[in-house]
């Protein structure tokens, strides 16, 4: 069965402060990773390589270096006179912005997609494919449509395997023989199940759109009584995706190959370490399906005589004099003779 009509909404607004010096001056989605990548450049490629031919990116928190990569969209065949990259930054209307007229900026990512519903029923997908911008993966998202739209249901959670230890960072979930989502626990403390969402959702948009309507009209109504301060929807994990899972037709699509969220310093370093092992289970030199990204032209890296490099990437522009020992080094990083650098990714401020 066919989806429909497609749309996909990356959601790149997150301040990342959990990635402390990494994202002062710099989107989270745009913070580098091996070397010559960004790390919205999976989700983008992932659109391109699926043919989904409309694309929105959701902007908010240092939107100007996210801009300057995305470069209307050029390097994933988005740059187009019709459909194509579109960026959603914050807005205000000539009223002002709050929940109820949308716009304003977002407190969560259900916030987010509530805050520019209006956008949303303009364009009357069939489908919204919501992705965060943060993760690295490969995956054909025609397939999760296809499951999405032959199972009808109201969304289509892409799950992934982790450690239960730290299943306690995700949506913790627990399925049926047939892939129905039967329980949906958001970050919790004592998690039940090493099954969590991928951070990529299947929904349907009418049904999407009319439930962010009445759960902020419940909301709206407690807070009238008393029962509520706020009426903002913030994650999906606080009250949608519960909702869904109750109504019975949410469903997983398994993700069984790489996936790491890179939202914390501990994890952003193991996503690197995991590309210096002899045979890495994400491969980025695969022809049938690369990695594309938007950078500046830099010379090969040059390596003196008195350099010693092992089990290390080295990105264009790097000089490198002294020894790199299973360290991943961004575009222009310069080691002098003498110096060492170990376990260690680095980039330079500029990249």
């Amino acid at each position: 069965m066919r989806a429909g009509k497609v749309l996909a909404l990356i959601l790149a607004g997150g301040a990342g402060g959990r990635l402390d010096v990494l994202t002062e001056e710099r989107a989270k989605p745009a913070t580098p990773f091996a070397g010559t990548y960004r790390l919205i450049d999976f989700s983008l490629s992932n659109c391109m390589h699926s043919r989904i031919a409309d694309v929105w990116v959701v902007e908010q928190y240092q939107p100007h270096s996210l801009n300057d990569h995305l470069a209307n969209g050029r390097p994933w065949d988005l740059d187009r006179t019709y459909g194509g990259l579109q960026v959603l930054p914050p807005f205000v209307t000539k009223d002002g912005a709050d929940e109820e007229k949308g716009g304003g900026f977002a407190q969560g990512n259900a916030d987010a997609l509530y805050r520019n519903r209006k956008f949303i029923r303009e364009f009357a997908p069939d489908v919204l494919l919501v992705m965060s911008a943060d993760h690295v993966y490969k995956l054909d998202y025609r397939q999760v449509l296809a499951a999405h739209a032959e199972r009808g249901a109201d969304v289509t959670m892409v799950t992934t395997r982790v450690p239960l230890a730290e299943a306690n960072r995700f949506g913790a979930v627990k399925v049926d023989a047939e892939g129905r989502v039967t329980d949906f626990a958001y970050k919790p403390e004592k998690p039940e199940s090493d099954i969590v969402t991928a951070e990529v959702f299947a929904y349907d948009a009418r049904k999407l759109l009319a439930t962010l309507d009445r759960l902020v009209a419940e909301k709206r109504e407690r807070a009238h009584a008393g029962d509520e301060k706020e009426v903002m929807l913030k994650d999906y994990g606080h009250e949608l995706l519960p909702q869904l899972v109750a109504e019975g037709r949410a469903y997983e699509y398994r993700l069984e190959g790489y996936w790491r969220d890179l939202g914390t310093v501990e994890s952003y370093w193991q996503g690197h370490m995991d590309l210096l092992v002899n045979r890495p289970d994400l491969d980025l030199d695969d022809p049938e399906w690369p990695i594309l990204t938007y950078g500046s032209q830099r010379m090969p890296a040059r390596i003196e005589d008195s350099a010693s490099i092992s089990q290390s990437l080295l990105s264009p522009g790097c000089h490198i004099r002294g020894t790199v020992i299973r360290s991943v080094l961004s575009p222009g990083v310069n080691v002098e003779e003498g110096a060492t650098v170990r376990d260690s990714v680095c980039c330079t401020t500029w990249w």
